[in-house]
């Protein structure tokens, strides 16, 4: 099995940095964008299975979702945090409408989702 490709996306580099870093630590490469344009050139030069995007990226709200939907049309597995464990539900809700969110899990179960997404086969390019 291929190794999994992890496509970390946030605004905030020290964070996300730091975040690729104690993933490889566990032997996990992780990708990082600092913007949703980013992600999606990212995912033009090599689709992830995983995308974990940050939902306070500037743009959210439609914008936000059309980003999350390309990535999934690319083949990227997608997580939309729900609305009751959400301070600000702009993006999610649209990328829920969008049909761009996989799964829609309260924030406390997304990183154990992600991860069990990571482990599984690659979906096949363009699944919605």
């Amino acid at each position: 099995m291929e190794p999994c490709r992890l496509l970390l996306v946030d605004d905030e580099e020290e964070f996300v940095t730091t975040l690729a870093e104690r993933l490889a630590l566990r032997g996990i490469h992780a990708r990082v964008a600092l913007s949703g344009e980013e992600a999606l050139q990212a995912l033009d030069s090599q689709a992830a299975h995983v995308v974990v995007l940050d939902v306070l990226l500037p743009g959210m709200g439609a914008d936000g979702a059309k980003g999350l939907l390309a990535m999934r049309q690319a083949g990227a597995r997608t997580i939309a945090q729900n609305q009751e464990t959400c301070v600000v539900f702009g993006m999610p809700r649209e990328a829920i409408n969008l049909g761009a969110a996989e799964r829609v899990l309260p924030i406390e179960e997304i990183a154990v989702e992600a991860l069990r997404m990571a482990s599984q086969a690659a979906p096949s390019r363009g699944a919605a």
